[in-house]
């Protein structure tokens, strides 16, 4: 009976036998080509094996990659929006600093007499009711600012000043209901007075007789018979004349130029000053008395 374990070869010869063939081997690759031939067909053969071992590896690493490169992606739109966002809430800044600075350039070229004072003040708060419309500005006596000094903007007169604090101001617009101003007709010169009705887009021409020359769109401006608006600001425009036989005068209304509901920015004017009367000149009376005397 043959053993089913059988002792082979001894562990030292079976060393030696292997270090000879390799010895072999590498003496023969060395001093002949033979084995160029079979690396290659080897080679052939296992490279397959290395992609199959390697792709877990190209797969793994490819996927982190795809992942870091989504998060990079994720991060720069993430800061993209932001920056998108400062940038527009910078560009409405700056649109908002262009309307304002556009309203301010349109105040200080509205004033037709463009060699008098002139300050450009802003609204404080408003105070607007069926009987009273007034402003409170941040201009008072510091900056020179007077009683019944007159307020106007890019379209046209505001108001008056009707009391002066150190810093700030309270002034009464054409349409409250105690305000009055005379006003010229651009087109023929009649003097009329208006009146606020407590409504910022009406006021109302006083005492106007039937046999005026007066016409719907007709202009109004500043006659500066009043001594408080110099002379030429426009204020109004004719919109509606109510003409019955019945009553003693025509019933006209005007919408004023000036936004008196949005009002933000106001402009302080300074009339000019008035030239002194030459105290060296005698009166008429006391001249006529002087000639005769003579005779």
């Amino acid at each position: 009976m043959k053993p089913i374990f059988e002792r082979g070869p001894s562990l030292p010869l079976r060393l030696f036998l292997a270090v000879l063939c390799s010895v072999g081997l590498m003496t023969l690759d060395r001093f002949t080509d033979s084995s160029t031939q079979l690396r290659s067909y080897l080679t052939a053969t296992v490279s397959p094996l290395y992609y199959l071992a390697n792709l877990p590896q190209a797969m793994l690493s490819d996927a982190s990659e795809q992942f870091m490169s989504h998060q990079r992606l994720l991060e720069q739109n993430q800061k993209l929006r932001e920056t998108l966002l400062r940038q527009n809430t910078q560009m409405q800044r700056l649109q908002f600093l262009q309307q304002e600075n556009d309203k301010l350039r349109s105040l200080l070229g509205s004033v037709p007499v463009a060699d008098s004072k002139r300050l450009v003040a802003e609204v404080l708060a408003v105070y607007s009711h069926p009987f009273s419309n007034q402003i409170v500005i941040n201009k008072g006596s510091n900056d020179g600012v007077v009683a019944q000094q007159p307020l106007i903007d890019d379209l046209g007169v505001l108001g008056q000043i009707v009391s002066v604090g150190p810093t700030s101001s309270r002034a009464l617009l054409i349409s409250d209901t105690t305000h009055a101003i005379s006003l010229r007709v651009e087109r023929n010169g009649d003097h009329v007075v208006a009146e606020g009705l407590g409504q910022s887009d009406e006021v109302r021409l006083m005492h106007i007789p039937h046999s005026a020359d007066i016409q719907q769109g007709d202009k109004l401006i500043t006659s500066g018979l009043d001594g408080i608006f110099p002379e030429g600001y426009p204020v109004a425009e004719v919109v509606r004349i109510s003409r019955n036989a019945q009553q003693p005068f025509l019933q006209v209304y005007a919408r004023p130029y000036a936004q008196l509901d949005r009002i933000r920015y106001v402009l302080l004017v300074w009339p000019k000053a008035k030239p002194e009367i030459d105290e060296q000149i005698a009166p008429p009376d006391a001249e006529a008395a002087a000639v005769a005397g003579d005779f």
